[in-house]
């Protein structure tokens, strides 16, 4: 069966910029193919099919506009996805909160095996991809006409995000069938970075015994740092540290620059969200722990005593 050539990223962005999983997502596709169109699907929206035109290796930006848009609906956004697959071969999605609602959707609706979390691409229908946690890198192959993707995005580097010039080309918005409806939404505002794109993390486990305790012994570091904050599940769990700031496999994806992972025993399912970290540091008074393992620097104290010092000597 001959595979179109044409592939498709389907962009992340807050309809007035592209978000940055989305850069990361394209230089995955540029490794697929040569001819690489992304679709910006929002609700007044040209200030992100603009910022989508100046990416680097894209030849195309499709941009559908319309009030269903507006908040990523699942429904919608495959639908409109779905308008188009005809003419891809590959279509990609950053494997995010997001790209992973709309992906499902669009390979059960063409009948093909979705490829997920894909961290290299070794030819237009072989891909690696980690399995058990991470503890195992899968190459699996497609035959498929199309190819589903999910991009793990800590497994490529992001394109740059200036330099292209696409043309933009207006899309008849597919119409809303009512499927699902945007009810409301509750933000955690934040000065610091976002988890997924900081280039420094400081993270925090369950050995830090409380909400409070963490608080008080993280904030002040992250502060220090220019930081994003993360936590164990066992800590969130336990009620120190909201959802969003769990790393792991049912948490986030991260690899940033530098990661310091503070009363963190380093559970298969953490590991498996930070280990791709350019720099480990592990601080825990267990010489056991299983995130010295991973860890280019390990520190055996007491966290109380140790994160303190550390701040002093920054």
């Amino acid at each position: 069966m001959t595979t179109n050539a044409n592939i498709l990223v389907v962009a992340e962005h807050d309809h007035q910029s592209i978000r940055p999983a989305t850069l990361n997502t394209v230089t995955a596709a540029l490794a697929c193919g040569a001819n690489v169109h992304v679709l910006v699907a929002g609700h007044q929206c040209a200030a992100a099919a603009a910022a989508a035109a100046q990416i680097a290796g894209v030849s195309q930006v499709l941009h559908a506009d319309a009030p269903a848009f507006e908040h990523g609906l699942a429904e919608p956004m495959a639908e409109q996805v779905l308008a188009l697959a005809e003419g891809y071969g590959h279509i990609l999605f950053a494997a995010t909160a997001g790209g992973k609602n709309i992906a499902p959707r669009v390979a059960a609706r063409l009948d093909v095996a979705q490829i997920s979390d894909v961290t290299r691409v070794e030819s237009p229908d072989t891909f690696e991809r980690p399995i058990y946690a991470g503890n195992a890198m899968a190459t699996v192959k497609s035959l498929d006409a199309v190819k589903v993707i999910t991009v793990r995005t800590t497994g490529f580097d992001p394109a740059a995000a200036s330099g292209g010039a696409a043309a933009v080309k207006v899309l008849q918005a597919v119409a809303d069938d009512g499927a699902s409806r945007f009810v409301g939404s509750e933000i955690a505002k934040s000065d610091r970075p976002e988890l997924t794109a900081a280039k420094v993390i400081v993270s925090g486990g369950r050995a830090l015994g409380s909400a409070e305790k963490f608080n008080e012994v993280m904030i002040p570091l992250a502060d220090k740092l220019g930081a994003a904050i993360g936590a164990s599940r066992a800590a969130v769990d336990a009620g120190y540290a909201p959802n969003d700031w769990q790393v792991g496999q049912t948490g986030k994806i991260v690899a940033p620059q530098l990661y310091i992972a503070a009363g963190i025993s380093g559970a298969i399912q953490h590991l498996a969200g930070m280990k791709d970290s350019k720099v480990i540091v592990a601080i825990n008074k267990d010489p056991e722990a299983p995130i010295f393992s991973v860890a280019d620097y390990g520190l055996e104290a007491d966290l109380f005593e140790a994160v303190p010092e550390l701040i002093k000597a920054l």
